[in-house]
This record gives C-alpha cells, structure tokens and sequence, in this order.
C-alpha cells in the first residue's frame, strides 16, 4: 500500500492495461487518463493487438505523445492480433500492482477518475475481487439514435463490461485470466466475471465515471456483430444453457433469426422440388418474420433513408448470418473444456 499525495490516507496502487488496434479514440483515450485528476496510475500497460508487424508505429506514437510525465510509467507490447481477452492477458503478465484496470481503446475517464478509482479499490471489501466503473454512452440530441447508436448504449447497462473494470491482479491469476477462446470483444468479460464468482469472489459496481462515446461504423456493422453468436455458443458450453441469466444478459433474438432463417431455407427448397403452395406458405413466414424484425428495429430509430435502407437491407443478412454463426459455434465448441483445463 503507498499514500496518495498530500494525504495520510493509504491507497493502492493500480496499473492500467489498455489493448488497442491503434485507432483514432486511442489519443483521446490516454489523454483524459493523464488529465484525470488523482492518483495516477503505477503503471500503464498498452497492448498493441494490430496483425501486422509492420504496422506504422508513427500512429501508436501520436497516441503516446498526450501521455506526458505518464510516458515514462508506460510499456508497450505487442500481441500479435489475437483478440482482445489475450491481449489483455498479455498486458496482465508485466502487472506488479494489486489492482489491474482494463480500460477500452474507446472510452474516456472523467475528470475525476483517478481519485474515484482510488476510492472504489481502497473501499472494497477483502472478499471484492473486482470493481466494475460506470460507464455512459453519449447520444444525439434531438433525434432518435440510430440502431449502431443504440447497440452501443447498450454498454450502459452491461455487466463486468471491460471497458471499465478494476480486477484484483491476484484474483486474475488465480482463474488465469481471460479465455483467449474469444477472440472478439464479446462475451469474453462475462466469461471471466462468471469464473471469478464461482470461485467466491465478489464483485460490485464502484463510482468512476467512463464515458463511452459512440464510434463511426459501417453500415454492414449488424451483420459483421452476428459472429458473436459463435461466442454464445461457447458461453453455453462453459456456463450452462443458462448462463445468459447468470451473466444477466439479454437473451436476444436468436430464436426468432433462427426460424426466419429456417423459414426462407425451406421456400426456396420446397421451390426447387416443384411445391410452389407450400413455398408460398414458407416464404410468407420468412417475410413476415423478416418485416416484424425490421420493424422492431426502424420504429426506435431516426428513420431517415439511409437509416431506413440499411436497416431493410441488413434485417434479411442478420438472420442467415446469426444462425450460421451460432451453429458453426456449437459445432467447434463441442466439447470445448474449461479455460483452466485448456490452459493446462
């Protein structure tokens, strides 16, 4: 335990890993770490996940320059592009501090967050394995959000979310850390939540602020996002069929894509064998599963042309994309073992 500058109080030391590809929020990551005001961080660990070695280093060095007096506390290490739960593992391995934050690429610390960080770790209790911080999503004002923008205000609401998350540095070691299984960032934060509980650890929500701006994205992003129905399909092998109530995480709609994908696949097979009643009947069950989909997503929204047109465009590719995503998930983790017995 060390004691925070002009106070008797003890605090503890913390490091702060932050995996990255490099991208533009990265700058604006650091540099509302520096400013933050408090007890800095021991040490700052950045974990460059790009998979190109020769990846221009003249970006990654823009992005360092904000750190100021910080720069010299910073390691920088390479991992390699193998996802962000083995970056992050890889930032835990040059950790000497009690506590270890993960912080996102995307987000930014508020103004205060050093001191509420220092009041959150120093206040919890011997059996806290982990401190979650409090994130917020910035949204449009006078407009409805976007279905992206909505996406990501979702985070608001999530549990363990690593945007933010303060975990004991023993406690990571004891369940060896992330499972680099998940290879997205989805899903691999509850993993790690739920092994930390079921080894009887706690874990509570402390009161740092993080703010989690909505970044720029394709238009393809709800399709691109289905992958993750592959590490739900992992999460269902480790934790049990429902492991989404343990994680209290939304079940979604992967039922439903399912029998709208089912739908469509039987009309254009029951069109092939010469049966036009019954794929008229089918397809009318695609299409009004598909319409019911887009729906739901276009009435929150803007619904603006762009909007409305890429949301009908991706409302028939998310469906094909979740089902195949979640059965090509099942089937590679059929019998996927434990991280630990993995790990062995």
């Amino acid at each position: 335990m060390t004691s925070a500058p002009g106070s008797g109080a003890p605090r503890a030391g913390y490091a702060v890993v932050v995996p990255t590809l490099v991208r533009d929020t990265l700058a604006d990551c650091l540099a509302a770490l520096a400013a933050a005001h408090g007890p800095h961080p021991d040490e700052i660990v950045l974990v460059d996940d790009r998979t190109d070695p020769d990846a221009d280093p003249d970006t990654l060095e823009h992005a360092l320059t904000v750190l100021g007096d910080l720069r010299e506390r910073t390691t920088v290490l390479r991992s390699g592009g193998r996802g962000p739960a083995a970056a992050r593992n890889a930032g835990v391995l040059a950790v000497t501090s009690p506590w270890t934050v993960f912080l996102d690429d995307d987000v930014q610390v508020g103004p205060h967050w050093c001191d509420q960080l220092i009041q959150d770790v120093t206040e919890a209790a011997p059996d806290t394995g982990a401190v979650q911080g409090v994130i917020t999503v910035p949204l449009p004002d006078g407009r409805r959000p976007t279905d992206w923008e909505r996406d990501t205000a979702g985070l608001a609401r999530a549990r363990w979310t690593a945007a933010d998350m303060a975990y004991r540095t023993d406690v990571l070691k004891q369940v060896r850390g992330f499972d680099e299984r998940f290879t997205r960032p989805f899903r691999e934060d509850a993993d790690l939540a739920l092994r930390v509980l079921d080894a009887g650890w706690r874990i509570r929500r402390g009161g740092r602020a993080t703010r989690h701006p909505v970044r720029p994205a394709s238009r393809w992003a709800a399709v691109k996002q289905q992958s993750g129905n592959a590490d739900d399909a992992l999460m269902r092998r480790l934790h049990g069929p429902h492991w989404w109530a343990k994680a209290v995480a939304p079940r979604g709609r992967i039922r439903r894509h399912v029998a709208i994908t089912a739908a469509g696949t039987a009309a254009l097979a029951l069109a092939a064998a010469g049966r036009p009643g019954a794929a008229a009947a089918a397809g009318a069950g695609w299409a009004a599963g598909t319409a019911e989909f887009a729906w739901a997503r276009i009435e929150s929204g803007p619904r603006t042309r762009r909007e409305v047109t890429t949301v009908l465009v991706t409302s028939v590719l998310v469906p094909p994309a979740a089902t195949w995503h979640r059965l090509s998930g099942l089937w590679r983790h059929r019998s996927a073992p434990a991280w630990y017995e993995a790990a062995v």
